[in-house]
This record gives structure tokens, sequence and C-alpha cells, in this order.
């Protein structure tokens, strides 16, 4: 465990140097949204987040009005890692879960270091493991050993129940920092839900062989979830072809939902190391403030 938490912190600090080096921003700035507690009203500006608007206010004719907020001193940072069957994907020690487990930590010990509550919720069709929020060291061992310790009660996925589930369980506005490779059907409603409530980073991750299955012949594809394995004839053209547009369509749809609820997306594949994709979350996350 010492040896994970050196890794981390060592992580965690690359990023912060290198964030304020060439973004000359906070970088706690991650950590902050738009504010949770209500202060005032204020005009619109081009630009401002549009659930901010004050619909009930701007309907009586003198403009169009945006709440403003005060930082919550007590704000919260969720997790919600999806570790189904589906992440158990790539290179031993560099699979998708491998990636989101470390992603999770780094920005655990970054939130707890920047003085913020971080809880997590690991999902696959059910709750695997619950860390309600919580502040200092001791919550961030927690934090990683609920990430790191963990084994699972199912392999499935259901993102659905996943976004049903937070939403059901966390009142109070927070950030929600999902990471997940989003290969699922029917979750949009309830993450579009999420938010409309809460500040959403959607963290997808990905794998070479998702999108570029090399032509080996007849091969055994193992379905980890179903616990089944189907034969597939790889030297087909189009065999590759269609795996090739379906995890680019669906990865397009996947960025289109968040740009249409203002949900920061981010990619980050099996072969990278974290620090660069971290810092372009960085880059997304204060470029949106200034925005708003």
């Amino acid at each position: 465990m010492n040896q994970l938490f050196k890794k981390l912190r060592k992580y965690e600090i690359m990023i912060r140097k290198v964030a304020n080096n060439h973004l000359q921003g906070d970088y706690k700035s991650i950590f902050k949204g738009a504010g949770l507690e209500f202060d005032d009203l204020r005009p619109y500006q081009y630009g401002d987040d549009i659930r901010t608007i004050e619909w009930k206010v701007s309907a009586k004719g003198h403009g169009t009005f945006v709440k403003t907020f005060k930082e919550d001193k007590d704000q919260c940072v969720y997790f919600l890692l999806d570790i189904s069957g589906s992440q158990d994907i790539g290179e031993v020690g560099h699979k998708k879960i491998d990636q989101g487990k470390i992603v999770a930590g780094v920005l655990t010990l970054a939130a707890i270091f920047e003085g913020s509550q971080t809880g997590l919720i690991s999902y696959s069709d059910q709750k695997e493991a619950l860390v309600f929020p919580g502040k200092g060291m001791k919550q961030g061992v927690r934090m990683i050993r609920a990430l790191f310790d963990h084994e699972n009660k199912s392999l499935k996925t259901d993102l659905n129940s996943m976004f049903t589930f937070a939403l059901n369980l966390i009142k109070k506005r927070s950030i929600i920092i999902v990471i997940s490779d989003f290969i699922d059907e029917d979750y949009e409603r309830p993450f579009k839900a999420l938010a409309e409530k809460h500040d959403v980073v959607a963290v997808q991750l990905t794998d070479p062989r998702e999108s570029a299955l090399p032509s080996l012949g007849i091969i055994p594809v193992f379905d980890k979830e179903r616990g089944k394995t189907t034969w597939v004839n790889t030297a087909f053209g189009s065999f590759s072809k269609k795996i090739t547009d379906t995890f680019t369509s669906e990865r397009e749809r996947l960025k289109d939902i968040c740009k249409k609820n203002q949900i920061n997306y981010l990619s980050i594949d099996t072969t990278q190391d974290i620090v660069l994709p971290l810092i372009e979350l960085f880059r997304i996350r204060n470029k949106s403030m200034k925005r708003g």
C-alpha cells in the first residue's frame, strides 16, 4: 500500500507542476465547479452555462438572468467508477480498469490535498463499493483501499443503474467524475439528469483492440460479462470495419451527449501515460470556468 501511495502521490505532484506551468491557473480549479451555494442574480452574458438561467425571473420580460454562486467550503468530489468485465481489456498492468483506478486514485489525492471532501461509488450492474464523503488522509486511505483492494461481485454492466443510484444517493450539488468505457445502452436519460443536478466530468477509457482488431484468422472471443466464448473470423475485412465503425460512432455519440449537456469529456487510452490526458482535463476545466 505504501508503494502504491508513493506512485499515486508522484503522479499527483507531477500533474500539479505541469498544470501550473502550462495553464497559468490554479491546480485546484479542476475541483471547482460553478459554485454550490446560491448567492445572487445577474444579467445573462454570452457563454454562460444555460443550466444557471433563472427561468422564472427571466420570464417576466426584463431580460435573461442567471444565478451566481459562492464557493462551498465543504465541496464534495464523487468518483463513479465502472468496474464491470468490459474494463478488463489491455496489457497486463495497463488494462482499462488499471487506468481507471489510477486516475481515480491520483485525483482523490489531489482533491484531499486541496481540502475537498471525496467519495466513491464503484459499480458493475450493482453497487460494488461505496465510500461516503470525507476529508483528510484517513479518507484518502479509505478511498485507495476501496479502489485497489476490492473484488467484484459481478462482471456485468449497467450504467443506467449506476447513474440512477448516484442520483438517488447524492443530494447536494457535487463534482462527479465518471470513469468508464461507456460500453452500454440506455444510459443517456439518467446521465443527462445527473448533469442537470451536478457538475459532471466524463472520463472514457479505451483500448486499441476495441477500434482496430488485427487480422488473426478465426479466433475465440471471450465475453467476460456473459461468460461465453464466440468464434469469429477476423480475416474478413467487413468484420474489422464493423468493429472500427461501431467504436467510432459510439464515441462520437458520447461526445455529442456531453457537449449538449455541459459535461466535460476526456478520453484516456490504455497505451497512454495518464499525465498528459489529465493536463488536458485541467485545460478543459479552466476554459469552461473562464467562459462561465
